[in-house]
């Protein structure tokens, strides 16, 4: 019995509050979160002109700069694969110009280091390999400041786009 006025005392705010699973701010945040992370899988989609289902995103931060690397799931889906090597051949191309505009579409902000990325344009190459099954982009830079930017980049794309990289910066391969 004296159980009892300790769970009316734990309960007793939360029924004069009114507060519930769906009035809990806690929950609107990861609600939000969520519905942020399907706004970038299907901006996404439409920017890369491939599902994010059939394929796999990496970020790899470099000593030197850092990879960008897409393959696909099914290794015999080659419609997927040429649309990745696609899509990446044209992002070397774009960032190469200083246009970062896929990116901040995808994700509906400026990523962070874009601005130093675009004004350090000259510092950083982006140069596209194909995969065997897709492609990468791989950024370098000797530029201190640029080489900073772009870790900033890319630690932003594993954070938004859920890849569960490492944000540790690794040798170059």
């Amino acid at each position: 019995m004296k159980a009892l006025p300790i769970v009316l005392a734990f309960l007793f705010p939360i029924f004069v509050h009114g507060q519930t699973a769906n009035s809990c701010p806690m929950h609107d945040q990861q609600k939000g979160s969520t519905h942020h992370a399907t706004e970038v899988d299907e901006r996404g989609d439409k920017a890369m002109g491939f599902s994010h289902e059939k394929s796999t995103h990496h970020f790899q931060l470099l000593a030197t700069g850092g990879i960008i690397e897409v393959s696909t799931n099914d290794m015999t889906d080659t419609a997927t694969v040429d649309e990745i090597r696609g899509h990446l051949s044209h992002i070397a191309q774009m960032f190469t110009a200083g246009d970062f505009q896929l990116p901040m579409f995808i994700h509906d902000i400026v990523p962070p280091g874009v601005p130093v990325m675009k004004s350090k344009s000259t510092a950083i190459t982006y140069a596209f390999e194909s995969t065997p099954t897709g492609g990468r982009v791989r950024i370098k830079t000797s530029d201190p400041d640029a080489l900073n930017a772009v870790h900033q980049f890319l630690t932003f794309q594993i954070e938004d786009h859920r890849t569960g990289d490492s944000n540790t910066v690794k040798s170059p391969a």
